[in-house]
C-alpha cells in the first residue's frame, strides 16, 4: 500500500519503520528538519520537510495515488484538517488520525465524524487505549500483559517466570500431560532479552517472559500453573490525574465494583474536575512525591500504585517512594507499582527501582494503529516485542487456502505460530493433526516479514 504518515516525532517514527519493514511505500512529512533528517539517515522511506495540511505537499507525497493517510502530529486539530483535506482535494480511501483532547472524544459528539462533516475513519485516543490496557493488566494480576481476542473468548498473556513457578526446566511438551484440562499454548519466549519461538523440547528458565495463549475462563488456573497467585487490588493509588488517570478510575469504576479508587493530583482545577466527573473515586489536591500528601492517601495500604503524570522522573520517584512508605519487606514484595515512561532508555532502572511494569505510550498507540492496516479478514492485532512480530486474529473463509488442512500440512513459514482457535464458541488448542474449518476464528503470532503472507492466507478471495 501507499501510505503518508503526518508527524515524524517517535511514534510517527516506529510506524513508519514497521509498515517499510513489511513492504509498504511510506511517505512521511513533518515541520521539523531535524525529525525528518532522522527518519532520512535511519529508514528507507521517503520524507518531506513541510506543513502536511497545505494541499502541495500532499501532493508532493503522492496522495493521488495515496491508500491511507495516519495524522500523528502534536495537534488534535492538525490531525484532523490533514484528514479534511486527505478526502475532500484527494479522496484518499482511509484516514486515520490521533486525537487527544477528551472534548473531542465525547460520545455525544461522534456524528462529527463521518463524510458530511469530519471524514476520519479511525481515531486513534492514546490516552483511552492506555487506560484500557492498565486495567486488562490490573483483572490479571500476575500477568505483564493481558490482552483480549475472538469475542474475548481467547487471551494473549505476558507472564514472567519467577523462581517458586514449578513448571522451570519442565520441556513444553510435557506440560499438556501436567494440566490436561488447561487450554493454553506458548507461543513466544523472551530470554536474556532474546525473543524466540519456542520448540517442544524447550524448557522454562527462571526470568523467562513467556507469551501464552489461553481460554479466557481459564485465566486465574492459567496464571497458578505459572506460579502466580496474586489477587486483585482492592486499594489501587493513582498519582496523576491528567487523561490516563482519569480514564482509568472512570473505567474501574463501572466495571470492578470492590475496587477502591485514590488519585493525587497536583493541579486544583483537575482535581476539581475529576470529583465532579467521579462518582466513587477519593481525590486528593497535592504533590504525588510530597510526603505528607502520600501520607494522607494512605500509601502504605495501597497494593497497586500507578504513576501516571507526564513527568518521568516523577513517575520513577513514586516507586522510590513506594518503597520507602513500606516498613514490611514482606509488603513490598506484594505490592505492584507501573509507571508511564514516554523514554525508552529509562528502562535500565526498571529492576533497581522495583517497579513491576513500565507502560510505553509508544507501543501501545503503534499497535492501535497497526491493527487497521492489515488486508483481508484479519480482525485484531496486537504488537509485541518492539513492533518485530504480531499476535493476529483472523477468520477462516472459503477462499482460505487453509481450508480442511491439517496443521502439519499448512505449510506456514516457521515465523507463525498458531495459537488457538475458536470454534461455534469453543476455544481450541490446534495439534499437529488439527484441521482448519470455514468461520474458524484463528489466534496467532506472525513476525512481521510474514505479515504479507498471513494476509494472502486470510483474503478476502481468490483473486
Amino acid at each position: 500500500m501507499n501510505i503518508i504518515i503526518c508527524g515524524a516525532g517517535r511514534v510517527g517514527f516506529t510506524i513508519a519503520k514497521l509498515l517499510s519493514e513489511q513492504g509498504h511505500s511510506i511517505t512521511v512529512i513533518d515541520q521539523s528538519s531535524e525529525d525528518i533528517q532522522k527518519i532520512n539517515d535511519s529508514l528507507d522511506v521517503k520524507a518531506i520537510v513541510g506543513k502536511a495540511t497545505y494541499p502541495s505537499i500532499l501532493e508532493k507525497a503522492n496522495a493521488p495515488e495515496t491508500d491511507m493517510i495516519i495524522a500523528v502530529t502534536r495537534n488534535d486539530e492538525i490531525n484532523m484538517l490533514i484528514c479534511q483535506i486527505a478526502f475532500s482535494v484527494f479522496n484518499i480511501p482511509k484516514k486515520i488520525a490521533r486525537i487527544r483532547s477528551q472534548d473531542y472524544l465525547n460520545p455525544k459528539f461522534t456524528r462529527v465524524y463521518n463524510k458530511e462533516n469530519l471524514p476520519i475513519d479511525v481515531i486513534i485516543s492514546p490516552e483511552l487505549e492506555i487506560a484500557k490496557s492498565i486495567q486488562r493488566k490490573l483483572e490479571a494480576p500476575g500477568a505483564l500483559d493481558n490482552v483480549p481476542f475472538a469475542e474475548n473468548k481467547i487471551r494473549l498473556l505476558e507472564i514472567l517466570i519467577k523462581d517458586k513457578c514449578k513448571l522451570i526446566d519442565i520441556k513444553l511438551n510435557e506440560l499438556t500431560k501436567k494440566f490436561p484440562n488447561l487450554d493454553a499454548n506458548i507461543i513466544a519466549i523472551v530470554r536474556n532479552d532474546k525473543f524466540f519461538i519456542p520448540k517442544k523440547t524447550d524448557s522454562l528458565k527462571k526470568d523467562d517472559r513467556i507469551y501464552v495463549i489461553i481460554n479466557s475462563s481459564q485465566m486465574p488456573d492459567t496464571l497458578e500453573a505459572f506460579g502466580h497467585e496474586e489477587r486483585i487490588s482492592k486499594k489501587i493509588l493513582i498519582i496523576g490525574g491528567g487523561n490516563i488517570g482519569f480514564n482509568l478510575a472512570k473505567n474501574i469504576e463501572e466495571t470492578l465494583d470492590t475496587v477502591r479508587v485514590k488519585i493525587v493530583e497536583k493541579n486544583k482545577s483537575q482535581s476539581e474536575f475529576l470529583a465532579n466527573q467521579l462518582n466513587d473515586t477519593i481525590i486528593i489536591n497535592g504533590d504525588g512525591l510530597d510526603e505528607e500528601t502520600l501520607i494522607e492517601a494512605n500509601l502504605e495500604e495501597a497494593e497497586t500504585v500507578l504513576a501516571l503524570t507526564n513527568d518521568d522522573e516523577d513517575n520513577l520517584m513514586v516507586s522510590v517512594l513506594v518503597e520507602k512508605f513500606t516498613k514490611d519487606q514482606k509488603k513490598i514484595d506484594e505490592k505492584r507499582t507501573m509507571a508511564l515512561i514516554n523514554k525508552p532508555n529509562y528502562s535500565i532502572l526498571q529492576s533497581s527501582l522495583k517497579i513491576d511494569d513500565l507502560i510505553d505510550p509508544r507501543m501501545t498507540t503503534v499497535s492501535s494503529i497497526l491493527k487497521h492496516i492489515h488486508k483481508g479478514t484479519i480482525e485484531n492485532a496486537y504488537t509485541i516485542s518492539d513492533g518485530d512480530y504480531e499476535v493476529i486474529e483472523a477468520e477462516i473463509i472459503e477462499t482460505s487456502e487453509l481450508i480442511n488442512k491439517e496443521l502439519k500440512n499448512s505449510n506456514l513459514p516457521e515465523e507463525i505460530r498458531i495459537g488457538a482457535v475458536l470454534r461455534n464458541k469453543k476455544v481450541l488448542i490446534p495439534r499437529s493433526d488439527f484441521v482448519f474449518q470455514k468461520d474458524d476464528k484463528v489466534v496467532f503470532l506472525a513476525k512481521k516479514d510474514s505479515i504479507s503472507i498471513v494476509e494472502n492466507i486470510f483474503r478476502l478471495s481468490a483473486v
